[in-house]
């Protein structure tokens, strides 16, 4: 078993595809055999993806368990399913996105962002921070977003980054009382990130209608909106790939960050929050850029786009 011969055992949420997918494998096919993946997903049927992504690997250092986040008995038997519950590092990266004007989209659909990106985290956490801190031993890795620190491109993503802000307080709080076990906390924060899910969202919302929003609402989040994030994520977006490397650097690191920002692009604009404290410069500022300065934005990113080479554009952090 992973204990017995010394594998750190890595319990992965949200592993069917994207970005769950590439850190499953990244860490299942580690050179030094480090790591006991313990890959899990809500329905198993779509495994199909990161068995074929895992090759050899695939009964050897990663296996599988069926986890929905969404409920308490399926996290408790997820946990209790595995040796002795005993989980060295967790990677909450199980979420959900929603786009579009907050007057079409009902109180259900926002309770169920808050359900997986939120509260899913928090039943992960609850479960397996007894056992840590018994141990006094343990890493809790928790995929958030830049969309939690800042403001650029999270209009009409309201409730989603409304789930990553919540996130950010919980952990931030959750940090310190651990720190006292010592079982580290740290925050992964991408920018954007090209998966086939937000491929597949951006098509989806440009087509959709939204009763309750105003014709001009829907007309700047239509042809506004969308196309500048299409812009943003041609200039700036890093891959899955780019996103499981810098996990694998934070969790092997001997002193791993509380809070790791992905993309170096994305240092200033953040920075623009923290120097005006009363929030009128980074609101102001994005607002001019996404509705009086549109065509020059979309220029800038075109500019960007040629001139950053992969290398600045995806590079990862370099947590010690």
């Amino acid at each position: 078993m992973a204990n017995d011969s010394g594998q750190k055992v890595v319990l992965i949420t949200g592993c069917s595809s994207g970005i769950g997918l590439r850190i499953a494998v990244t860490l299942a096919r580690d050179e030094k055999k480090r790591y006991h993946v313990i890959a899990t997903m809500r329905d198993l049927k779509k495994k199909d993806k990161l068995v074929e992504a895992a090759g050899d690997a695939y009964g050897k250092t990663l296996m599988l368990l069926p986890l929905d986040v969404c409920s308490d008995q399926s996290v408790k038997q997820c946990i209790s399913s595995v040796k002795d519950r005993h989980i060295d590092i967790l990677i909450n990266n199980a979420g959900v996105g929603l786009l579009g004007p907050v007057e079409s989209i009902s109180i259900e659909e926002m309770k169920q962002v808050f359900e997986t990106n939120f509260f899913g985290v928090v039943r992960m956490i609850k479960e397996v921070m007894p056992d840590m801190k018994k141990r006094r031993s343990g890493h809790i890795v928790v995929m958030s977003s830049v969309m939690g620190l800042q403001d650029l491109g999270v209009v009409f993503n309201d409730v989603y980054t409304a789930s990553k802000f919540a996130m950010e307080g919980f952990c931030e709080s959750m940090a310190v009382q651990l720190m006292k076990f010592n079982v580290r906390l740290s925050m992964i924060e991408p920018g954007p990130v090209h998966t086939e899910f937000e491929t597949k969202m951006m098509e989806n919302v440009a087509k959709m209608e939204y009763p309750g929003a105003d014709p001009d609402t829907v007309r700047y989040f239509k042809d506004v909106y969308l196309p500048s994030s299409i812009d943003i994520f041609e200039a700036m977006g890093q891959t899955p790939e780019d996103i499981a490397k810098c996990i694998k650097k934070v969790i092997e690191s001997s002193s791993p960050r509380f809070r790791n920002l992905t993309n170096s692009l994305y240092t200033p604009i953040v920075a623009l929050k923290y120097a005006d404290e009363t929030g009128g410069l980074s609101v102001n500022t994005f607002y001019n850029l996404l509705f009086n300065f549109g065509p020059l934005m979309h220029i800038t990113m075109s500019i960007l786009k040629c001139l950053t080479c992969s290398c600045l554009r995806r590079r990862t952090i370099s947590p010690d």
